[in-house]
């Protein structure tokens, strides 16, 4: 054994170039696999406004975002506040529309007033499809798989209230670049890092 070989630590070594390997294969898993499915995803919701009026979706599909439809509300079960950043807040109705099925969450309008009482009786609303809001926190929503509901956000405002804003592509996040960008620099670091500590060791 040479004397350089029996300077470096084999098991940490193989430990570190094998953390290494794994983060940039997670780079260039978001970079050549994620990212890609991402833009393709991006624009096929880029193309649903134009596409023809559909009925208001009975069960989630993210491929639907966007998409112009309309839904009968046959009566409000529930009516909250929900926050809408500079709009104030956004009125979100949950609704029965037959004896089966999983109903219909509707995005009546927005209001700048927390206290406000929505009076709305239901009827048809058309208007376009969009993610209804989601409780779930970010560490939670990595165990729980169920796939997140959708909303009819009306293209009329209801009840008296302001309009809602409209259909924004860039609401969807595409954060794929830059999650590869941090794991080649995490790679970059714990390589540095390590090659700095094996010449700072005692000889």
């Amino acid at each position: 054994m040479t004397q350089s070989a029996r300077r470096i630590p084999i098991i940490p070594t193989v430990l570190v170039t094998l953390a290494i390997a794994a983060m940039i294969g997670l780079g260039l898993w978001q970079l050549l696999d994620r990212l890609p499915k991402k833009e393709a995803f991006l624009a096929q919701l880029a193309a649903n406004p134009a596409k023809p009026p559909m009925a208001f979706p009975r069960f989630p599909d993210e491929t639907l975002l966007f998409r112009r439809a309309s839904g009968l509300c046959l009566q409000p079960t529930d009516i909250k506040l929900a926050g809408a950043g500079k709009s104030g807040f956004r009125a979100i109705a949950e609704c029965k529309t037959g004896a089966e099925g999983p109903g219909m969450i509707v995005q009546l309008g927005t209001t700048r007033d927390p206290m406000a009482k929505i009076a709305w009786t239901g009827g048809e609303v058309s208007g376009f499809i969009s993610h209804a809001p989601d409780g779930r926190s970010l560490i939670g929503s990595l165990f729980d798989r169920t796939p997140q509901r959708l909303m009819l956000v009306a293209d009329t405002p209801q009840a008296g209230l302001n309009p809602n804003g409209k259909p924004d592509i860039a609401s969807v996040p595409n954060n794929h670049l830059a999650y590869a960008g941090q794991w080649f620099f995490f790679a970059a670091i714990a390589a540095i890092i390590y090659t700095l500590a094996l010449r700072r060791r005692p000889r």
